[in-house]
């Protein structure tokens, strides 16, 4: 099956007699006939036990999203700062270090950096536009993980995925990439070798803006054999070997049954069933986003009050190769693009505006705007700000689905006023 068609067709399958949507199995617990079942999946078999580790609804939009990403295994947890959350701490410990491009998320720039030291987990920030040999200068005896996002957020700097594949492999290390932006109907990072595959389902993934939610993807490709907490006996499952009770698969299983068990932070059965309904419209979604980004990208581009458009289709555009490469079908609806003059000037565009709406979130059918500086990336200082590629007249720009002249009418229409 193409993308498009996996969107509806993978997971759930309705058999004979059985409802055609998705069942909400809205159950904390599920009843078996024998202490002996029970036994069985303590010592993790197949079932479900408790809704705080699997879910029969959860269940079905975890293997989606593993099927679109090709991936062997999902887990789909609270939240996209869970996922990356979890990426991590799943393979490392206090003592530990991981290197990150500095092109991403503010809130994952401050988990990496603040609250992660915070458990004895160390991050070096590195330019992921630098050469491996650059890059090999992070390296330490005791660094994990490589960590980046495809498309970043709010810089919609492209990530060269064979290159640091190639960067993360020849140091005996995974590549954990976050593929919120362009989804996999856009990029399907795993073939261009990265191990595992995050999301923030809460985006473009669910695409309404009614449920939070993350994924974790295993390719299955990654050998663990360096790392103790998935070769060695897990004592709080009798002694249990991750990759041998799993195979491939160990990655998700272990994080599943040891992180999110203690954690607590499983998705839910209704937001599970939420989060199905937007993908089964994602490659139709993908497509208009795709659409009109490109033609305000165009536009905004030509209007003297802005000094830079952010998009990586534009000719000109820095990441334009690379995303012709990893992203032919599209780069997103989303961009930024620099107001000339002041910070003040940039907040009186949004004052200005009113089929865009002002808020924290982005990946939405509808059109979306934020001043990075003072909200998203507050925490950071000007040095640092520099290093994510924003600048105080930056705006963020989430293009949605209405009907791309009213889009452009809203916007120049508020740049005609500044």
């Amino acid at each position: 099956m193409k993308i498009e068609t996996k969107c509806l067709h993978e997971g759930y399958r309705a058999e004979n007699g059985q409802p055609l949507a998705l069942p909400i199995y809205q159950s904390t617990t599920y009843r078996y006939s024998s202490p002996d079942e029970i036994t069985k999946l303590f010592d993790l078999g197949p079932g479900h036990m408790y809704s705080r580790i699997s879910n029969p609804t959860v269940e079905q939009v975890e293997k989606k999203l593993a099927a679109l990403e090709g991936g062997v295994a999902a887990l789909c947890v609270s939240s996209g700062q869970s996922a990356s959350f979890l990426s991590i701490v799943n393979i490392l410990s206090a003592g530990d270090h991981f290197i990150a491009s500095s092109k991403i998320y503010g809130g994952t720039f401050n988990l990496f950096a603040v609250t992660l030291k915070r458990f004895g987990i160390d991050c070096t920030f590195v330019d992921q536009d630098a050469d491996i040999d650059e890059l090999n200068k992070a390296i330490r005896p005791n660094t994990k993980a490589v960590f980046a996002e495809i498309i970043a957020n709010p810089a919609i700097a492209v990530l060269d995925i064979e290159k640091f594949a190639k960067f993360a492999h020849s140091n005996g290390l995974p590549l954990i990439v976050d593929n919120t932006f362009p989804t996999p109907v856009l990029c399907r990072p795993i073939e261009y070798g990265a191990d595992i595959v995050i999301h923030s389902t809460t985006k473009y993934l669910d695409g309404h803006a009614v449920q939070l939610g993350g994924v974790v993807i295993d390719s299955g490709n990654f050998d663990w054999k360096d790392f103790p907490s998935l070769t060695l006996p897990d004592e709080s499952y009798h002694g249990l070997i991750y990759t041998e009770h799993f195979g491939k698969a160990a990655y998700v299983a272990k994080m599943r049954v040891q992180l999110v068990r203690d954690l607590g932070n499983y998705q839910t059965a209704m937001g599970a069933f939420l989060l199905d309904l937007g993908i089964q419209t994602l490659g139709v979604r993908m497509e208009r986003h795709c659409k009109n980004a490109a033609t305000v990208a165009d536009e905004l581009s030509k209007n003297d009050k802005i000094e830079l458009v952010n998009y990586p289709t534009l000719a000109g555009n820095p990441y334009k190769t690379l995303a012709d490469k990893y992203l032919p079908n599209g780069c997103s609806g989303v961009m930024s693009f620099n107001i000339k003059g002041t910070r003040e000037r940039a907040v009186k565009f949004m004052e200005g505006l009113k089929l865009a709406n002002n808020v924290v979130h982005v990946a939405d059918v509808r059109t979306c705007v934020l001043h990075p500086a003072s909200s998203t990336h507050r925490q950071l200082s000007d040095e640092q700000l520099v290093g994510a590629g924003i600048s105080p007249g930056m705006i963020r720009l989430s293009v949605g689905i209405e009907d791309v002249s009213d889009i452009l009418e809203d916007l120049l229409g508020s740049l005609s006023k500044i």
